[in-house]
């Protein structure tokens, strides 16, 4: 018995490939070896395995057109697939499919280029259901006629996937109920209908075993499956580039999916501007994709609390809101190219370990990311428009302490801010402590000026600036006032040839030896003395700075009690202020008696200054060397005074 059932088997196999290797004019290639095995007693083993390997070879090219006008694109054992299917040869078609009963090889079923009539359309699922496919794809499909309804038997199928891309239906005016609900009964575990511009889906008339939905780029609206109880086992359901609009009512489609895990609205017009409305969601999903929609901040009020993985990429999301709920099992969140400003805390999502923040507005990511959100693994935060500032200086640091958590680095984390550091990476830019850290940097520009006061008021002090400030305001006030009394008066008449400065200590000698010595005898010299030629009235100040301007020099009487005296200091001042304003060789040093260098105090530095690079007379103590000083003295203040002011001296005389 049991070998007549094996060899029945083996010559059902032989008409079979026979039939196969005439309808595509092929020629049918098996090896030696194989032919040798089935010549000798038959090993059921070996047949398996042949039979398996078998393949059919074309005798003209890889792709031929028979007689049936059907391109075979594939075909073995277990694959088959066909092109340009038309009504012409379809009846072919469905009386070849129909020798490919159930447990046969045949399980993967692809048919291109289909343009049939409905009724052509239907026998052929009807007859692939009873067939041993179990994956049938439909590519291009064409539907010509009417549609009518129709009574399909789902029964006895070994169908698990079916996919139809690029559905094309002529006719305009037909049932919907008619062509959906063959599609929503279906009783296999994967459905795709994509590329169809399909508007509408029938909820199942019963439980459905549907594990698998995908009805990618369609027109499909808010109204899919909207109450629908019977997808009960879905677990996968992709919407893609559809037509979905509101948010919270995709949320009430996916409450009564008990067992979806999986949801993608990726590319529709989403959007959520009821926060009002509390969204419901499927309690089993755990990866949702909202990507490319049109969500706002709004959107975290309304996610499931289950999801594990979600992607809001591409939206108009400017930040995570603080009060939101909270997403405990979320794992892996995509916020890439939306409006965020700064990287989102992790205060609602505990679990985050995947963050995705590139293509945003961040200029200056916050430094505490990895404090605020200790279990995440990897940060994708690159290709954003960097500020290399200070503030960028803490999330560099981070860079580095984070142990290479973040994706990208350094490739795709450039400076865009200031203009001339555009294009360098972050891990090139570097700014100094002092310069970043604005606690050290008031503190240093504190000392920096604490220091300079300290030096400006050690200068002042040990060169007298308060006191030189004081005699030039002085000097001011005096020219001031001389030009609005007189302001007819341009030039100062000159009434002396000297002005004498001495200590009140020297002035015994002054009053004995200077002023006879030079004003006796002829050619007499007119010395300003304070106390016969000064204005009673006027200012000390103004008297002093009065007979220097009209006196064609200074004689000043130095000694220790000089360098002792205010005053002497006062009128030292306002004549070296003529030397250096008129430029004049106006002033005459007599050194009475020698005075040490360093009893000289240091407001007197002009004084230091005058002693080292001009003569000066020294009072001879012989009487023999005074003759020559009174000369030389002579000499040096000798000068005619204006003849005008001599006349008036006359007539005042």
């Amino acid at each position: 018995m049991t070998e007549n059932t094996r060899s029945l088997r083996k010559c059902l196999l032989y008409k079979s490939l026979f039939a196969l290797a005439i309808w595509n004019h092929v020629s049918l290639s098996v090896e030696n070896e194989f032919f040798t095995s089935v010549s000798k007693n038959f090993q059921e083993d070996d047949l398996d395995k042949k039979i398996k390997s078998l393949s059919l070879f074309y005798t003209n090219s890889h792709q031929s057109k028979p007689n049936f006008d059907w391109i075979v694109i594939q075909n073995t054992t277990e694959s088959l697939s066909l092109s340009e299917i038309t009504n012409d040869n379809v009846k072919k078609l469905i009386a070849l499919l129909s020798n490919f009963r159930q447990g046969s090889g045949l399980q993967n079923l692809t048919l291109t280029n289909v343009s049939v009539d409905w009724k052509f359309l239907i026998e052929i699922f009807q007859t692939v259901w009873h067939s041993s496919v179990e994956y049938f794809n439909m590519n291009n499909v064409t539907q010509l006629s009417h549609i009518e309804s129709y009574d399909f038997d789902y029964s006895g199928t070994s169908l698990k996937a079916l996919t139809m891309k690029k559905v094309l239906i002529t006719s305009l005016y037909f049932s919907q109920n008619d062509i959906y609900r063959i599609f929503a009964d279906m009783n296999i575990a994967a459905l795709t209908v994509a590329e169809s511009e399909m508007i509408h889906m029938l909820c199942p008339s019963t439980n459905s075993p549907f594990r698998y939905l995908n009805f990618l780029k369609n027109d499909l609206t808010d109204l899919l499956f909207q109450k629908c109880e019977k997808l009960i086992q879905l677990e996968t359901l992709i919407l893609k580039k559809n037509k979905f609009e509101s948010l919270h009512k995709v949320s009430f489609m996916t409450s009564r999916m008990k067992s979806l895990k999986y949801l993608d609205m990726s590319n529709n017009l989403l959007s959520h501007s009821t926060p009002d409305v509390q969204c419901r969601w499927a309690e089993s999903l755990t990866e949702l994709d909202l990507s490319s929609n049109q969500l706002t901040d709004a959107v975290f009020e309304c996610l499931p609390v289950s999801v594990k993985i979600l992607s809001l990429q591409n939206n108009q999301i400017t930040s995570v809101p603080k009060g939101m709920a909270e997403l405990k099992s979320l794992e892996e969140l995509n916020l890439a190219s939306n409006r965020l400003a700064d990287l989102p805390g992790c205060g609602g999502f505990t679990s985050l370990e995947f963050l995705n923040t590139e293509m945003n507005l961040i200029l200056t990511p916050s430094a505490d990311f990895f404090q605020s959100c200790p279990r995440v693994r990897e940060l994708q935060a690159g290709h954003n428009p960097f500020k290399c500032s200070c503030e960028l200086q803490d999330f560099i640091r981070l860079e580095r302490r984070s142990g290479g958590k973040l994706f990208g680095w350094p490739a795709a984390y450039v400076c865009e801010y200031p203009e001339e550091l555009r294009g360098t990476q972050l891990k090139d830019f570097h700014l100094s402590e002092l310069a970043c850290n604005t606690m050290l940097l008031l503190v240093t520009a504190l000392l920096l000026t604490l220091v300079l006061v300290a030096v400006v008021a050690f200068l002042c002090i040990y060169l007298d600036v308060p006191w030189y400030l004081r005699m030039t305001w002085q000097w001011t006030q005096t020219k001031r006032r001389a030009w609005q009394n007189h302001p007819e008066e341009h030039e100062t008449v000159l009434q002396f040839h000297a002005f004498i400065s001495y200590s009140e200590r020297d002035a015994l000698w002054v009053k004995n030896e200077l002023i006879p010595n030079l004003e006796k005898g002829e050619g007499c010299v007119k010395l300003c003395q304070h106390e016969r030629n000064f204005v009673p009235g006027k200012t000390i100040v103004e008297n002093i700075i009065n007979c220097i301007e009209k006196s064609y020099k200074s004689i000043f009487v130095l000694s220790p009690n000089f360098v002792q005296s205010e005053w002497c200091h006062y009128e030292l001042y306002f004549a070296h202020h003529k030397l250096f304003s008129e430029n004049s060789n106006s002033l005459i040093l007599i050194l009475l008696e020698p005075i040490a260098p360093y009893t000289i105090p240091a407001r007197y530095h002009k004084l230091k200054a005058l002693m080292a690079k001009r003569t000066y007379l020294e009072w001879p103590r012989e009487r023999s060397k005074r003759a020559l000083f009174w000369a030389n003295l002579r000499a040096a203040v000798n000068i005619n005074l204006p003849i005008l002011f001599e006349e008036n001296e006359e007539q005042s005389d």
